[in-house]
């Protein structure tokens, strides 16, 4: 975010709310396709770097 100059609430809009934000930094929900497809899009992240597999925390 910061060498992009974005500011959180720039990711609250490309993802969708500010507590989705909070849950996908957190490790408790994946990106969407969509999601990958506005990052990519928007902000020139590689797609592959997108859907690395990863995995969810779980509460």
């Amino acid at each position: 975010m910061d060498q992009m100059g974005l500011k959180e609430s720039d990711l609250n809009k490309l993802l969708g709310s500010r507590q989705r934000r909070s849950e996908i930094f957190n490790g408790k929900r994946k990106l969407t396709l969509r999601m990958i497809r506005t990052l990519h899009e928007q902000l020139k992240i590689p797609a592959e770097t997108l859907i690395r597999e990863y995995k969810v925390k779980v509460a």
